[in-house]
């Protein structure tokens, strides 16, 4: 027997069309003249909506500024959750981050062209109020992930150091590939997803107790 796959009512496309409107119409705003100078009044003026339609989808200017972001992390937990058992905690995550590169094009380009959101990346790199955020939100995010982690292993992680700490490793290779990826000249979704694998590839060797091999 085929189940009927229930599909988006008319009400809730229109909500979810207002709701990539306002995204795009904001990241646009604030990649072009800057977060700080951009104001809810221009993103709704632009979008043809009232404040009170912009902030039944988002809290505030922060919110959107992570909207798609938002969205890419919530691929990549999903891509670990999906990860085989056997796999050991490093490669998990390498795979899950390299599963979610994969795929995530098609979704960002659902909401926003890709290329904004490549731009939104380096605009909250530049940004101080947004790099705070984002620097608060990372933390929260490796918990997640140090606790999804704990949990394949079968440890408590507040017993166990060892989920924290290997996440921890992998935030700051990612960390240093966004910020490598930024700085140069190719800055396409191809680009950042090859400067990922080639980092994470480097992580093990990095952590090994020596880097030369020793005078015979």
């Amino acid at each position: 027997m085929t189940v009927p796959v229930s599909l988006p009512g008319l009400r809730e496309r229109k909500k979810q069309r207002t709701r990539d409107a306002l995204t795009r119409v904001a990241l646009e705003l604030f990649t072009t003249q800057g977060y700080e100078r951009t104001t809810v009044d221009e993103i709704v003026d632009a979008v043809e909506v009232s404040q009170r339609t912009f902030f039944r989808y988002f809290s505030s200017k922060e919110e959107v500024a992570f909207a798609v972001q938002q969205m890419v992390e919530e691929r990549f937990v999903h891509a670990l959750g999906q990860r085989p058992p056997e796999e050991a905690p490093l490669d998990a995550m390498r795979n899950a981050v390299l599963c979610a590169w994969d795929t995530i094009g098609e979704a960002i380009a659902e909401v926003v062209p890709v290329e904004l959101h490549l731009r939104t990346y380096r605009m909250i790199e530049s940004t101080p109020a947004l790099l705070a955020v984002h620097l608060r939100r990372s933390t929260e995010m490796e918990e997640t992930i140090a606790r999804i982690i704990a949990a394949r292993e079968g440890l408590d992680v507040d017993e166990d150091p060892r989920p924290r700490i290997a996440v921890a490793a992998f935030s700051g290779v990612m960390r240093v590939t966004g910020q490598m990826w930024g700085r140069g000249t190719d800055q396409s979704l191809e680009a950042i997803r090859a400067l990922t694998e080639d980092y994470l590839d480097h992580l093990g060797p990095a952590l090994a107790p020596h880097w030369r091999e020793r005078e015979r």
